[in-house]
């Protein structure tokens, strides 16, 4: 195992009707005039987006409100909170949605507490010096972001997804009542299921430093998004499974599934970022599509690792040779994302790239992770053109 630092300082408000505690949250933190950001019209429609400025206007919060964030959060709608935050002399950010909102109100946070242009961060230019503070209500169970401390955004010149981690941007607070994420679609739902398992099998497939505990964690925590994946497939409006799902997407990405190892492999978050950025495709389902040819180019560089999996998660038995067993692994968890309406392919994703595209979008990760990346097996940017062929 390696030494290992583990910060998560996010107040967790978990349960039913919890969001009615919104205003006394953000007493609690000192904000005083609140930029209130979300997407659109599911948090609109619900009355959810209504329920919470009601809130703050009892408690007599200021607030100034931008809507507008879509999946793969864009650069521009950053810029124009940033400018919008600092018109308004605003001091506290409340994002209301999933992952989208949160990035976008982190790289918010980032442009107001720093000079200069917040795509620095994310073009790896520079570091962050501080963070408006954030507090969160949580629609979408999936990227955790409300416990991370991180964000990706998509330039729209050029079509670029990047991602930018720093403690500066974690949620003071968040607000996570299950109930909220009854009205997603099923393949939303599904997609946040693949999004949180990926998290944790992003640190899971690794060549450096383990733990017992952590990977009983992992493990568990798999297992437990496996089951309940299927459950709110049959059974959407399943509370306990909501709540389930919900608990893991924030463990998942919190750092809890990787002390005591090398940080994880993350490349197929690498790959997919370069889907997202130029298809616009839903994240989780990205994930899905992608993971099984990532898993078949690495798997006999992280061979114990990939044997552990298809035992301790998938119940693969443990017979024939370790090579197999691996293999039977990778194909049960396709298995799995066709039993919740994942892609497995490319083709399945709806996006067949040209050759000259997936040329492209190996060339932009591999620029994007500096030359080459992995922990699984390091890959440079012949292997990322090879993976994305592999998953047409």
């Amino acid at each position: 195992m390696f030494d290992f630092k583990y910060y998560t300082p996010t107040k967790v408000v978990f349960g039913k009707n919890t969001e009615a505690k919104v205003a006394d949250l953000i007493k609690e933190f000192g904000g005083t005039k609140v930029l209130v950001h979300y997407g659109g019209g599911s948090v609109v429609r619900s009355g959810l987006l209504k329920r919470v400025t009601d809130t703050l206007d009892a408690a007599g919060i200021s607030y100034v409100e931008l809507g507008g964030a879509v999946p793969n959060p864009h650069l521009g709608l950053v810029y124009e909170g940033i400018e919008l935050c600092k018109k308004e002399n605003v001091d506290f950010l409340l994002a209301v949605g999933g992952g989208s909102a949160i990035d976008s109100a982190k790289a918010i946070g980032y442009g107001v507490a720093n000079e200069g242009d917040v795509w620095d961060f994310y073009d790896y230019k520079r570091q962050a010096e501080g963070c408006l503070p954030l507090g969160v209500i949580l629609t979408i169970a999936a990227t955790g972001s409300e416990m991370s401390d991180s964000s990706v955004i998509t330039k729209e010149e050029g079509l670029v997804k990047r991602g930018y981690s720093s403690d500066f941007s974690r949620a003071r607070f968040a607000i996570m009542n299950p109930e909220l994420t009854m009205t997603l679609p099923d393949y939303q739902t599904a997609c946040g299921c693949t999004d949180i398992m990926m998290h944790t099998m992003e640190r899971y497939f690794t060549n450096g430093g383990n733990m017992e505990i952590t990977d009983a964690l992992a493990e568990g925590l798999l297992r437990t998004v496996k089951k309940n994946a299927v459950i709110l497939r049959d059974d959407p409006q399943n509370y306990d499974a909501r709540a389930e799902v919900m608990w893991a997407g924030s463990l998942a990405h919190n750092g809890l599934t990787g002390c005591g190892n090398d940080g994880g492999d993350w490349m197929t978050h690498k790959l997919e970022h370069e889907l997202g950025g130029l298809y616009d495709v839903a994240h989780g389902a990205g994930l899905a599509a992608i993971w099984g040819s990532w898993a078949r180019y690495v798997y006999k560089d992280c061979l114990p690792r990939f044997k552990k999996f298809a035992i301790n998660v998938l119940d693969v038995e443990d017979t024939g040779s370790d090579e197999e067993i691996a293999l039977r692994g990778i194909e049960a968890m396709e298995d799995f994302y066709r039993s919740i309406n994942m892609p497995t392919n490319l083709r399945e994703l709806g996006v067949e790239p040209t050759e000259e595209e997936l040329v492209d979008m190996a060339h932009k990760c591999a620029v994007g992770v500096g030359g080459e990346m992995g922990s699984a097996k390091v890959l440079n940017e012949e292997a990322m053109l090879a993976i994305y062929r592999a998953s047409i």
